[in-house]
């Protein structure tokens, strides 16, 4: 085993970033969204439709299926795929039709991506042998038409395209992938109408941009754009007018010096181009690395958390006419939370937060008004080991 792939492999399980190199340490935390005074384009829903949820379970070799209440947001585990060893599964994506789920696999002796059937009760059932990845893969998404897995690799410095066969969920690496995606890319967002891809690249604080269209992408003509030391999450709004990006590693100006780490917003042009909205980036007084954002589905709030339970959720409201972020009152919150990724339920009545121990998810509710959490009953969720990343069935 490599010196790197060995230093993946002890960090898998303790860090959202097991594949970021190892010359860069990241405080993790993870940004939960502020309030604005619009309701947005869209609201939350009534609570009581149950469903399913994944985890990947980086030292386990596996992935977890979660069962979630709809009228109470509470989890309760469901079945383990059986344990591969020498393989440390992150990214995580669930085609749209829930017919198959797919896994990113770091291996000492092969990266990969597992195939699985989903099965009518939310059970995974590995389909055939994984398909070969590129060098470090790390995040994956689907586009929203459900015909394409994208992969970023993080000793690649690229991201791979592969096509999606409708029915047997079989993988095939598109023509032109891998494409080019500067320094160690981690994390990767597709915009909800597909047009447009994000990666983060942390070594070099930056958010590299594409064009995304029939499975190929297209670097930006002005990407990449600076954000941020150590630039890590992603979240855009509904309506794609503005992208946030967590800087766990920035530092700040007076009166905010004791606070490292901060939130970049830009505004989204028609071309997928970014611009830095006024003010950015954004901070609060206490606490330090948030590294994974969540605007929630209202479009009202940008939430973010750290590890621990100290000033560990940032929250923020969005001003509706230029994207600027404004903390809440009370805002940082002293509550149990996490680094590794921070998502909404589809409802979007609850937020989930990944922590590095075996206690892996704290669930959230949120006030509409004031965006302040208030913890689920029974939160923080045990994952059996930490966790990697999530998917949520809708």
């Amino acid at each position: 085993m490599s010196f790197l792939r060995a230093a993946r492999a002890a960090l898998a399980g303790q860090s959202c970033l097991p594949r970021i190199f190892v010359a860069v340490v990241i405080v993790v935390v993870v940004v939960l969204a502020g309030f604005s005074i619009s309701c947005g384009s869209s609201s939350r829903s009534t609570p009581g439709h149950n469903h399913n949820a994944y985890v990947t379970l980086p030292a386990r070799g596996s992935v977890l299926l979660l069962h979630i209440n709809g009228a109470t947001g509470a989890i309760t585990l469901g079945a383990e795929t059986p344990q591969v060893q020498n393989t440390s599964p992150t990214g995580i994506a669930l085609l749209p039709s829930k017919k198959f789920l797919y896994a990113v696999n770091s291996s000492s002796f092969a990266d990969s991506i597992s195939i699985f059937n989903v099965a009518s009760d939310g059970t995974l059932a590995l389909s055939g042998t994984p398909t070969p990845a590129g060098n470090g893969p790390n995040a994956a998404v689907i586009d929203p038409s459900g015909k394409y897995l994208l992969v970023t690799n993080n000793f690649g410095n690229d991201v791979s395209v592969y096509s999606i066969d409708a029915g047997s969920g079989a993988l095939a690496e598109v023509a032109g992938s891998p494409f080019p995606a500067n320094s160690n890319p981690a994390e990767i967002l597709i915009t909800p109408s597909g047009r447009f891809v994000y990666v983060t690249n942390p070594g070099i604080g930056m958010v590299t941009a594409f064009s995304f269209s029939n499975g190929v992408l297209t670097q930006l003509p002005s990407s990449p754009v600076s954000s941020g030391a150590g630039a890590f999450g992603l979240a855009v709004d509904g309506s794609e007018h503005f992208l946030y990006v967590a800087n766990p590693a920035a530092s700040n100006p007076p009166p905010f010096s004791s606070t490292r780490g901060n939130i970049s917003g830009f505004t989204i042009a028609s071309d997928g181009g970014l611009t830095p909205i006024l003010g950015s980036p954004f901070t609060v007084t206490n606490g330090n690395g948030p590294s994974a954002v969540a605007v929630d589905p209202s479009e009202r709030f940008v939430y973010a958390t750290t590890p621990g339970s100290s000033f560990s959720v940032w929250c923020f409201a969005i001003t509706p006419a230029n994207g600027q972020l404004v903390a809440v009152t009370n805002s940082p919150f002293s509550v149990t939370a996490g680094g590794l990724f921070a998502l909404f339920d589809p409802s979007g009545n609850y937020l989930y937060i990944g922590s590095q121990d075996a206690k892996g998810i704290a669930g959230y509710t949120y006030n509409p008004s004031t965006g302040a959490p208030s913890a689920i009953t029974g939160s923080p969720f045990s994952t059996l080991a930490a966790p990697g990343k999530m998917v949520l069935s809708e």
